[in-house]
């Protein structure tokens, strides 16, 4: 923080003293940072608006899936890209509740997708249940997939 707070007081003390060198280099300095910002915005955007494509659905199914995992997922990629990886947290809640009831704990388990899915093509798995606060059981409750993080290809 130091050496920012310096490099701000010089680029000041020369844009004051040198200002007919110093303008042009601040004004290109200035665009570069622009165009830098302007290229991350439209990356985030444009994987925001991959993730909103993907359609994943997670339900209670204890005769479907092994006693061990008895969470069924079904992941469907609506967009134009495929999918290489996806990265989230399962979130539980009771019907027409807004507390998350999952306690998140260092050894939960960690979720992950399909190595590559391409563009309409359906993924299903059984998935462990995550850890639950006491008192809740887990086919009264509604499962969400939240914080995904994926990459596409190009």
């Amino acid at each position: 923080m130091l050496i920012g707070a310096l490099l701000i007081l010089t680029w000041l003390i020369l844009l004051i003293r040198y200002p007919a060198k110093a303008l042009p280099v601040s004004g290109a300095a200035l665009i570069g940072l622009l165009l830098v910002g302007a290229w991350m915005y439209w990356l985030d955007t444009r994987e925001a608006r991959q993730l909103a494509h993907l359609e994943l659905r997670l339900d209670y199914a204890p005769t479907r899936c092994p006693a061990d995992r008895p969470l069924a997922l079904t992941l469907k990629n609506g967009g134009g890209s495929p999918l290489q990886e996806l990265r989230w947290r399962i979130a539980a809640y009771a019907p027409g509740d807004s507390v998350n009831l999952v306690e998140t704990l260092y050894d939960a388990p960690r979720y992950r997708g399909p190595g590559e899915l391409l563009p309409g093509d359906t993924w299903h798995d059984c998935l462990p249940l995550p850890p639950f606060r006491p008192g809740y059981r887990p086919d009264t409750l509604e499962f969400r997939a939240e914080r995904l993080q994926g990459s596409f290809a190009d």
